[in-house]
């Protein structure tokens, strides 16, 4: 190594040792950027007066309309319903009336029900509670109907032992079923069969069908208050309003009797069925019978009662 490269070296050495004794503690830190005018405006604190004061503004009621403008932003905003938290309770006044449920409808009536007769008159069908199939009852062919089951008295002096629904006596139907007993089905057969075809004869075709108003039905005689039981609240009688031809010609009791031809032929009948009947009444008796024919099967020391 030559003299010239020796004393450089050494030169390097002594320079680099110099360098590693200041080397500093920390990195300078930098410099801060300067502060820009506009900038300087939005980061200027507010000042608030002491005697300021900030309230939240009450809450508008339904259907308000919402507050606009610098107070908006002041108000609270209302917490979103969290599931699971019951809500308010609000009470009603004991004022306010609270409209009932409707009631059921009632069921309708069935067959096996029994309707009462008021004594008022009001008529009811008894009950309906069948025994025995349709056909011949009481023991008689000629009667054709069904057993009923026995009949309670609503009223003391009501009620039927052993029932019967009649629906034709002798071949000739009845306009509707009538009940009674066996001892009225019998007089009523036998009312038809030797007085009421033997007066109608061939006429119109014969006797088509007897018209029925009335037969057992828990009242009191013509209905008249404190008046004793009627007949027909045993069972014991029935109203016929009219005998109908099979022509379609109705001899009515209301129009015939005055009638000169249909009127004899009512007055054979009513006479005829005095016998079988222990009462009978027609348009002559009253004013309760203009219209029918009142016919049951009472019975008396002294005979039938026939007017």
């Amino acid at each position: 190594m030559t003299g010239r490269t020796l004393i450089s070296a050494l030169i390097l050495a002594l320079v680099a040792g110099q360098g590693a004794a200041r080397v500093p503690d920390a990195s300078p830190r930098p410099v801060p950027r300067p502060v820009v005018a506009e900038n300087s405006a939005a980061m200027a604190p507010v000042v608030v007066r002491d005697d300021a004061t900030i309230r939240p503004m009450p809450r508008p009621s339904i259907g308000a309309a919402a507050p606009s403008g610098a107070g908006a932003g002041l108000r609270p905003r209302l917490r979103p319903a969290r599931a699971g938290v019951p809500t308010r309770v609000v009470e009603v006044s004991s004022s306010v009336a609270l409209t009932r449920s409707a009631r059921p409808e009632p069921r309708p009536r069935t067959p096996y029900q029994t309707a009462s007769l008021t004594a008022a008159g009001v008529r009811s069908q008894p009950s309906t509670v069948v025994t025995g199939p349709q056909g011949a009852v009481c023991g008689d062919k000629a009667i054709r109907g069904q057993s009923l089951a026995p009949i309670p008295g609503r009223l003391r002096g009501c009620g039927v032992a052993r029932p019967v629904r009649v629906s034709s006596v002798d071949g000739v139907p009845l306009t509707r079923p009538a009940t009674m007993d066996c001892d009225t089905a019998r007089a009523l057969k036998t009312w038809v069969a030797k007085g009421v075809k033997p007066a109608v004869g061939r006429l119109g075709g014969g006797v088509g069908s007897i018209r029925v108003v009335a037969d057992y039905a828990c009242r009191t005689r013509n209905n008249q208050p404190g008046a004793k039981i009627s007949e027909h609240g045993r069972g014991k009688a029935v109203d016929v309003a009219a005998i109908n031809l099979k022509n379609g010609v109705a001899l009515s009791v209301l129009k015939g009797w005055t009638d000169p031809v249909q009127g004899k032929l009512l007055r054979k009948m009513h006479a005829a069925a005095c016998g079988p009947f222990g009462t009978v009444l027609g348009p002559r008796s009253d004013r309760f019978h203009q219209d029918h024919f009142h016919l049951d099967t009472a019975r008396y020391r002294s005979g039938p009662y026939c007017r």
